[in-house]
């Protein structure tokens, strides 16, 4: 019985493959197997041995070696049969693919068995694609792209399963546009609002733009040739042309009126997931799955620029309606800004901002018709609206449903059309064509680089020297003081002596502040021989600390090669430090220090301010150990009380607070400035930072009272002996006292004949130093003593509105040394557009922030023949703060032995401000031999040539 029942379900199952043999089709059960394993070498584009399966034609047309591979009705004398089984050379696949499985050559052998019929219509297999038909999810299908009509009057929603051509104001459906070979991820008007651009195709197959006739509905021309599923397709600003990308890796341009193919772009290594145009026509953007973002020149694609500083994927890149900056964003979570400067030739384009936005990456970017906003959109739902082109946070609105995978914005009235992932579509409320949102909180705006806090403003005036008309009382302290209710009332200007008289002792004072009065409290303790290292906190009334600032994170980062002691300004290696820029906090673990140089290549670090020596704080942090692997980041200060919005970075507020001085001069005393947030009573806490205490042997004295700003300067460089014809420098050195942080300058008088300087110099606001070169001239004699007195120096600061001078002496014994061994000179390059000689024979060179330029220097050796040597990060000497000589390698800049001229690069950071300086070179050969100055000039950015459109 059961082997009667086995026979019975064999014959049955044998009838039915029989029947399936009987109703095998090409399109359905052929075409698979040659799209699986034949068509990625074998195809119309790159017919390997003249051979393609792309189309039924194609395929009994055979390649180079073989004739019509098929013979129909004998599968045995196929010589695609025979070459899939081994039995024929050459073997297909080759052995590194993947082998055809036995079961799909028995299909194939059925196939050629019942006649190998051919397709009813005879396409290419990579346009088509069989797959089952499944019921879709209830509900709409989701919204992947969405444009605006250049007028505002019509709108266009591209979802998975066609287009809808709505009216603006009603919502009304006009037309919908179906038919489409896939679901459609771009869509684009055009200038009169008569056309559509549609990007669209089927995955792994083709991707083709489409352009539709609104009136009729009809397609007026497709842009195919791409193998994979366009993600976008983009008209140039004049209409002639047609951009496309995919997930083929490759950008085509096509001629709008014929539909030509002008030119295919393929050097990106991921998928195009977005392309933008200048508005002035020549210039496109690509946005890649391969983090960067692609320039090119339209008119011949020579790429102009790679911004290669994004660490994820680029979902959208766009250029600003002005056409002076570059937005892109994506998978890293960021907002990236980059101003846009190569227009006609290869240029670095620099990078203005990285701004950390979103807690999931960043799926879609809109910019606001007028080009002032850009609202993003992210993979969590949410969406935030920032400021153009600093990208300050403006707004967060109400998490969405779900992802707004497309944005566009409308002109009239001023607000964003938003698509979704569940199929739904909104108008974004709230917005106006002066303001779009609620402000956030924003950023303070610092006016110079100070360790502790801004240059004071409305502060007593000073005479030089510090000192306060009116001299502070002398209190002693009293206990019991520790807790906020006994602490001791005082009254400012005072100092109190105290002391710290047990283990975990702390002592209150209290005293009254006025909204925004500037404070200064100082303990002095180290300096008095004390075994004290103190802490100094301002508490509210009840003893609350008070906020002094709130730092939100915008970059994540971590210590790399080594971790950092607590003293050095030198050597900060951080991770993903090309996206930090000069001036930026960076905190780790409490403390704030302040970026001042980059790194200098890949086996050095940033140098944060000062620049040298001992590193400063600022916040009044204290400066601390940070290990290898620590974290760290970019934070920019609110004010106190600030909420800023959630970027999926850690906020950190700061009180009012300090363990060492911020600027590193007096030891573990502490300095702590103070404004008051408002009037009233406040705590003054002093403590041992370790909780020690004992007696005496732990006094202190604290002094509460108004800012007293300051500076010094130092000369380095007396008693010069400069020989004939040549140069040696005078370096000067700032010590800046509470608070003051604006520019010094320093002036040389009195020279005697035959000598000069190219003083007068300034130490720049947040600066320590600036250098000068005294020269003696060819025919210059030696002074005498009487010359030597008559040379003044004077340092001069404008202080709290008050103009104070410092003398600092004179130059000591000026002396005339022996006839040089080697002199320098700058020179301008081969390509002098960047500078010009002006009437008194200065040299003066000009570029741009985020530019570099190109000089020389020439060395004369008259009795030198060794390698001259010009130093590394210090070798352009008094440069403007943010530029710095660039490209010198480890071994710094230099001219090697039997060579007398070097070419140089001079490079201005996107943060260098406008203004001019001279500067110098300095070869270390023969004590120090420098050249006659020249004038470098940073122009302003709104100086930038524009052309037609931009």
């Amino acid at each position: 019985m059961r082997t009667l029942l086995l026979l019975v379900v064999v014959a049955g199952c044998g009838g039915m493959l029989a029947r399936a043999d009987a109703g095998l089709t090409y399109e359905r059960d052929i075409a698979p197997i040659f799209r699986a394993y034949c068509a990625g070498c074998h195809n119309d584009r790159d017919a390997e041995g003249e051979f393609s399966v792309e189309t039924f034609a194609r395929l009994r047309g055979g390649g180079s070696d073989h004739g019509d591979p098929i013979v129909p009705g004998d599968p045995e004398g196929s010589f695609l049969i025979r070459s899939l089984e081994r039995k024929a050379r050459p073997f297909m696949p080759p052995r590194d693919e993947a082998p055809v499985p036995p079961s799909e050559i028995e299909r194939l052998k059925r196939w050629i068995a019942g006649g190998a019929a051919g397709p009813e219509d005879d396409r290419s297999i990579l346009e088509t694609l069989v797959t089952p038909t499944l019921p879709g999810a209830p509900g709409p299908s989701p919204v992947l792209a969405v444009a605006a009509s250049p007028h505002g009057t019509l709108l266009a929603v591209g979802r998975a399963d066609g287009i809808e051509v709505r009216d603006a104001e009603t919502g009304e459906v006009w037309v919908v546009l179906r038919d489409l070979p896939g679901k459609v991820n771009a869509l684009q008007f055009s200038t009169d609002g008569t056309r559509l651009l549609a990007a669209t195709g089927i995955p792994g197959l083709r991707g083709v733009a489409i352009l539709f006739d609104l009136a009729s509905g009809a397609r007026v021309r497709e842009f195919g040739g791409h193998s994979d599923i366009l993600y976008d397709a983009e008209f140039s600003p004049d209409q002639t042309l047609v951009a496309t990308g995919g997930y083929d890796r490759e950008i085509r341009l096509w001629q709008v009126s014929d539909g030509a193919l002008i030119r295919t772009l393929a050097v990106h290594q991921g998928a195009i997931f977005d392309l933008a145009w200048h508005p002035g026509g020549r210039v496109l953007a690509s946005a890649s799955a391969d983090e960067t973002v692609k320039l090119w020149r339209v008119p011949d694609g020579l790429r102009l620029d790679t911004l290669n500083q994004p660490q994820g994927e680029l979902m959208s890149v766009a250029f600003t309606p002005d056409g002076r900056h570059i937005l892109a964003a994506g998978a890293d979570k960021r907002i990236h800004l980059w101003r846009f400067v190569s227009r006609d030739a290869p240029a670095l384009n620099p990078r203005l901002q990285s701004r950390f936005a979103h807690e999931t990456a960043i799926h879609a970017l809109a910019l606001s018709a007028d080009g002032r906003f850009v609202l993003s959109s992210a993979d969590d739902h949410t969406l935030k609206l920032w400021s153009l082109p600093d990208l300050e946070w403006i707004q967060e609105y109400p998490v969405q449903p779900d992802v707004v995978a497309a944005a566009v914005a409308m002109r009239h009235p001023a607000r964003f059309y938003l698509g979704r992932m569940d199929g739904s579509t909104a108008t974004l409320p709230g917005l106006s064509g002066d303001r779009m949102g609620e402000p956030g909180p924003q950023p303070l705006r610092l006016a110079a680089v100070a360790a502790s806090a801004p240059e004071l403003e409305g502060v007593e005036a000073v005479a030089a020297g510090g000192q306060s008309a009116s001299a502070p009382a002398r209190v002693q302290e009293r206990e019991p003081n520790d807790v906020p209710g006994d602490a001791q009332g005082v009254t400012w200007p005072v100092e109190i002596e105290g002391s710290i008289d047990r283990p975990g002792d702390a002592d209150l004072f209290r005293f009254q502040a006025r909204a925004g009065e500037p404070m200064w409290l100082e303990v002095i303790a180290a300096r008095a021989q004390s075994r004290l290292d103190s802490r100094i906190e301002v508490l509210h009334a009840d003893g609350r600390p008070v906020e002094q600032v709130v730092l939100q994170a915008t970059k994540d980062s971590w210590f790399t090669f080594r971790g950092k002691d607590s003293d050095t300004s030198d050597d900060f290696r951080v991770h993903n430090w090309a996206e930090m820029e000069l001036d930026e906090y960076l905190y780790a673990n409490g403390e704030v220090v302040r970026l001042w140089l980059y790194p200098r290549g890949p086996d050095s670090g940033f140098k944060v301010y000062p620049g040298e020596g001992r590193r400063h704080t600022f916040f009044s942090t204290t400066p601390l150990v940070h290990a290898l692997g620590a974290p760290c980041y970019i934070v920019t200060p609110y004010p106190p009380g600030s909420d800023p919005a959630p970027n999926g970075l850690p906020v950190f507020r700061l009180n009012y607070v300090n363990d060492d001085d911020p600027s590193r001069r007096h030891g573990t005393d502490s300095m702590l400035p103070f404004t008051a947030p408002a009037d009233g009573e406040y705590l003054a806490r002093v403590t041992d930072v370790r909780g020690f205490g004992e007696g005496s042997g732990f006094h202190y004295v604290l002094a509460l009272r108004a800012p007293r700003p300051d500076f010094e300067v130092s000369l380095q460089g007396l008693n010069p002996k400069v020989s004939p014809g040549s140069g040696r420098e005078l370096i000067f050195r700032a010590q800046r006292h509470e608070g003051f942080d604006g520019p010094i300058r320093i002036e040389v008088n009195g020279l005697p004949s035959g000598w000069d300087t190219s003083a007068p110099v300034e130490i720049e606001a947040g600066q320590v130093g600036a250098v000068a070169v005294l020269y003696a001239g060819a025919d210059a004699g030696d002074p005498d003593d009487e010359a030597d007195r008559a040379v003044t120096v004077t340092a001069t600061a404008v202080i709290a509105g008050r103009e104070v001078k410092k003398p600092i002496g004179g130059l000591g014994n000026l002396q005339l040394g022996a006839p040089p061994k080697v002199t320098v000179e700058i020179l301008p390059s081969e390509d002098r557009s960047v500078v010009q000689t002006r009437p008194d024979g200065l040299l003066e060179f000009s570029l741009r922030p985020g530019e570099t330029l190109t000089a020389r220097v020439r060395a004369t050796r008259h009795d030198f023949e060794g390698r001259i040597e010009f130093g590394n990060e210090d070798s352009g000497r008094n440069l403007p703060h943010g530029l710095y000589v660039d490209n010198i390698g480890l071994n710094g800049l230099l001219i090697v032995e039997g060579q007398s001229e070097r070419e140089f690069f001079i490079t201005a950071a996107p943060k260098a401000q406008p203004g001019s300086r001279l500067f110098h070179l300095r070869a270390r050969a023969d004590d120090g031999q420098a050249s006659r100055p020249a004038l470098i000039r940073v122009l302003p950015v709104e100086a930038l040539a524009t052309l037609p459109g931009r």
